[in-house]
């Protein structure tokens, strides 16, 4: 008889960024394993099948709900653990699984996803009422949990120092990439990147929400110090939902953008993305947090060269084919960024080894481990 699986989905109501990426792609391979029977919840509903879109509307939705219901974020957590109890009372002997920070409340047998403390080390990245919800459910959630499933070895140790957990309790489970991020010729591209102006090969690419913990301001400060015929030739693209932007370096981007040397995308639907990364000639990921860093992986598996910062997780990702630059250190970025634009062997060295180094993660691998983790817990 297979085994019964309850998947917070609610996250995909919401336009697909990182975490919602984890799901759906560790959905699909789930579902391959003849002993594991799935059952989704979206927030108010109970299915066998994913949401294939966000819901219409949601982002405005939501926003509009935040600003004028007052306690909006207790109120829509009350409404949901409901729905979710009810609905979930009918799937005896089944495991519950929740990807996100706060699992509802649940008294069989559960496992959880943590990709991250971004709640702990940039606090300041959450709304305060989200914040104060995240405290309240996150460190009660993970000692209730039977196993905690990590993105990498480097948020497991942070986990188990912060919320003083035994380090048997917790997973790694690395992320894999979508087949949609591979090389492509160029010939392949120009027709979805020319609504946007860009060439193949002839841009830089920033990809993630522009909130400060991205380190937004290395990549426009390193760019600005590129020679002006490199600036020219190569714009900072800038790719990700709209998050906040400080003063501090909010004008630099608007005097870029005014100059023709920066592009801002906006969040774009998963083909198109794909599509871009791999017209990208670098990609530009100096975060200061990562708890596994995806468009590292999505980058090198197009055939794209990353220079990233050496914090947190982002080594344990690129490895040897990462060009490494210091957080706050614009001028030697600036010059890692000149070297592979000028150097044609360096450049192809790093889009090789990038590459290999892709091939060492896959869904399929993310899903085996999780798929063990269930059943371990069920038959504990």
């Amino acid at each position: 008889m297979p085994r019964r699986i309850a998947l917070n989905a609610s996250i995909l109501r919401a336009p697909r960024t990182g975490i919602g990426q984890y799901l759906t792609e560790l959905a699909k391979e789930l579902t391959k394993q003849d002993d594991l029977q799935l059952q989704f919840f979206n927030g108010w509903n109970w299915s066998e099948q994913l949401p294939d879109a966000p819901m219409p509307g949601y982002s405005r939705w939501s926003s509009l709900i935040k600003r004028w219901v007052p306690g909006a974020y207790p109120l829509r957590r009350a409404l949901e653990q409901q729905r979710f109890s009810q609905g979930i009372g009918k799937q005896p002997g089944c495991l519950y699984h929740d990807p996100n920070l706060w699992p509802f409340e649940f008294d069989g047998p559960m496992v959880m996803t943590l990709h991250d403390l971004t709640h702990v080390h940039h606090p300041q990245t959450q709304p305060a009422d989200r914040l104060a919800e995240i405290e309240r459910h996150t460190a009660k959630a993970v000692q209730r949990a039977r196993r905690v499933l990590v993105d990498s070895e480097f948020i497991a140790a942070e986990v188990a120092k912060y919320y003083a957990v035994a380090k048997d309790k917790l997973v790694v489970a690395p992320l894999g990439c979508s087949e949609r991020f591979q090389p492509r010729a160029a010939e392949d591209l120009h027709e979805p990147l020319q609504p946007f102006g860009l060439v193949p090969g002839q841009y830089l690419l920033c990809v993630g929400t522009l909130e400060p913990r991205k380190n937004l301001q290395l990549s426009l400060s390193a760019h600005q110090r590129l020679p002006e015929s490199l600036r020219r030739q190569y714009p900072l693209v800038i790719v990700g939902m709209a998050g906040w932007l400080p003063e501090s370096y909010s004008q630099q981007l608007q005097q870029a953008l005014a100059a023709g040397f920066a592009r801002v995308l906006g969040y774009q639907p998963d083909a198109l993305l794909a599509q871009i990364v791999s017209g990208a000639r670098l990609l530009i990921f100096p975060s200061l947090y990562e708890g596994f860093g995806l468009p590292v992986l999505e980058a090198m598996s197009s055939g794209v060269p990353v220079v990233l910062s050496r914090r947190a997780s982002l080594p344990e990702v690129a490895g040897g084919a990462g060009s490494y630059v210091d957080v706050d250190d614009e001028m030697a970025c600036a010059e890692v960024i000149t070297q592979l634009l000028e150097d044609q062997q360096l450049w192809q060295a790093k889009r090789s080894a990038g590459l290999a180094r892709a091939q060492q993660f896959s869904w399929q691998r993310c899903a085996a481990v999780t798929a063990d983790v269930y059943r371990q817990v069920m038959v504990s």
